[in-house]
């Protein structure tokens, strides 16, 4: 599969090259999670053999799996793919058996009173996701978000960030960006220009951004320019309307963001990527044809998940052929595509050696690295256990004894909670100190009744797992967390309560819990944040 030189490409074979393509991480299509999005085996090998597609963006399955997946991916391929995945939080994140971190914002807590120690465990966490990224077949990590997350009703950024401060957000994206750098991956910043304050979804709809251009370099600019003098490999497009900058157009689309703002004057050299566009805040305004053309006017180089590639590609060469786009705007982007294929498929090779790596066959996966090795592990337990928040008076209402207690766990929803099962401590625990009837609601549950006049008498312990996440259009905090947090503390059945994912929900109800209520709050949500947090909780045992 060797890199045939630039020059020797076609049109459609150069724009093709500036496309990524969603699949599924799952090796056979009845194993498809989002078919609107993850073509079935034929389609996307159609896309990588004969339409020549540029990289691959993965979701699902286990780690083991998608190493199977990426060789596959690669051997389908005539040239090298950029094979990438979202895994800010780690590869374990989106593919099971790999190491699962803390979402960022928990390194930012740690920061508070040990910016050293903060920094250090980020360029672990780079490190350890660019290794174990190798391992399985994927050359592109799309991290750090150097997002400055200074909304607390944020609903798509939120504990992705690394901080709600400027300073913070850039020492530790810029320690991410180093530890990667240790290992052939590319990185990248987003969302340029800064994404941390809107309340507004834009997997759903287009965010507005009113700040001026002052208070955005203030606050939104400074982790861009940290990243890009990091060494950042890409920097991703916001789908953003900021009128300061552009009133027209949002940043994805705007040449006065990425080519006037990103390129000159903030000098970075490398790719531009948009955001996906499927996202509502493009897709149900501009389309697939559309948004790929103006994208690509604006001055990105990789068009990430249009709806229908094949499209995308036919309107950008349509638009070239009718002097709508200039030639050259195209071969630049590939000129950078290659360089960065360069970077991570022929890493021994010098960048000037002539068309010599245009020879080299694509890296597989790394099948001699293990996954979470005992570094993985004790940087990952040590992040849990310095960013926990923990509140255990003397006397507390857990030091009463309970028997046929209830725990009661919250949920968003129930069919999507990996980090639950049978064996999970949020559930085992909990029973070896009397709360032995577990009950699970999610949003979906009837609503409680709640009668004063008779309660309930059932000694509770409330766990509520809530994080942003997108695509649900809020914060996290749900109605059904709400309701039976205040039955319970108006019934006088709460005991303890434990929070994991989001600290702004952690602040709304502690204002409004008895001094006697102990709690414990972990930005984690898999099992052995539920452990660290529940031993705290029951045993007092300091973090």
């Amino acid at each position: 599969m060797p890199f045939p030189p630039l020059e020797s490409l076609t049109l459609a074979q150069q724009v093709a090259q500036m496309v990524v393509v969603r699949a599924s991480g799952f090796l056979f299509d009845h194993q498809i999670q989002y078919p609107i999005w993850e073509p079935p085996s034929a389609t996307l090998r159609h896309w990588l053999e004969d339409v020549e597609v540029g990289g691959v963006i993965l979701l699902g399955a286990s780690a083991g799996e998608v190493a199977l997946r990426t060789q596959q991916l690669q051997e389908w391929a005539k040239t090298p793919l950029l094979i990438c995945a979202d895994v800010e939080e780690g590869v374990g994140q989106r593919f099971s058996g790999a190491t699962w971190f803390p979402p960022p914002m928990a390194l930012a807590a740690i920061a508070q009173h040990d910016l050293a120690a903060a920094c250090r465990y980020a360029e672990q966490m780079g490190a350890i996701t660019a290794q174990e990224s190798l391992a399985i077949g994927l050359n592109w990590v799309l991290a750090p978000i150097v997002d400055v997350n200074n909304n607390p009703d944020n609903p798509v950024i939120n504990v992705r960030a690394f901080g709600e401060t400027t300073s913070i957000v850039s020492a530790l994206a810029t320690a991410f960006i180093r530890g990667a750098q240790a290992h052939t991956v590319l990185t990248t910043a987003k969302h340029f220009p800064g994404h941390g304050d809107t309340t507004i979804d834009s997997h759903l709809e287009l965010p507005v951004v009113a700040h001026d251009r002052a208070r955005l370099d203030q606050i939104e600019l400074p982790p861009f320019r940290a990243a890009i003098a990091a060494g950042v490999d890409a920097v991703m497009s916001a789908h953003l309307l900021i009128p300061a900058l552009d009133e027209q157009y949002p940043a994805t689309l705007s040449p006065k963001v990425l080519e006037q703002e990103l390129r000159q004057r903030l000098g970075f050299e490398g790719l531009i990527v948009t955001d996906a566009l499927v996202m509502g805040a493009i897709a149900n305004q501009y389309g697939t044809e559309e948004s790929a053309v103006l994208a690509i006017e604006a001055g990105a180089d990789i068009l990430l998940m249009p709806l229908d590639p094949e499209q995308a590609i036919a309107s950008v060469c349509a638009a070239v052929e009718a002097g709508r786009i200039d030639p050259a705007r195209i071969q630049a982007a590939v000129a950078r595509i290659w360089r960065a294929k360069q970077k991570v498929c022929a890493p021994q090779l010098k960048s000037e050696t002539p068309h010599a790596w245009e020879k080299i066959q694509p890296s597989s996966p790394d099948f001699s690295i293990s996954l979470e090795q005992p570094d993985a592990i004790a940087t990952h337990t040590a992040i849990l256990r310095q960013s926990l928040q923990l509140h255990r008076p003397t006397p507390a209402s857990l030091d009463e004894p309970t028997q046929a207690g209830r725990n009661l766990i919250v949920v968003d929803n129930i069919l999507d909670c990996d980090f639950l099962g049978r064996t999970a401590p949020a559930i085992v625990l909990p029973a070896q100190f009397g709360f032995t009837h577990t009950q699970i609601v999610d949003r979906h549950t009837p609503p409680i009744s709640f009668d004063p006049k008779t309660p309930d008498e059932t000694p509770t312990l409330l766990q509520l797992f809530i994080r942003g996440n997108p695509f649900r259009g809020s914060a996290g905090l749900t109605q059904t967390a709400c309701d039976w947090f205040e039955f319970l503390l108006h019934s006088k059945q709460l005991r303890g309560l434990a929070i994991y994912g989001s600290p702004y929900v952690l602040q709304q109800f502690i204002t409004a819990l008895p001094q006697n209520v102990p709690y414990v709050f972990s930005y984690g949500q898999m099992q052995t944040a539920q452990a660290i947090g529940l031993q705290a909780l029951f045993l007092n045992s300091a973090p």
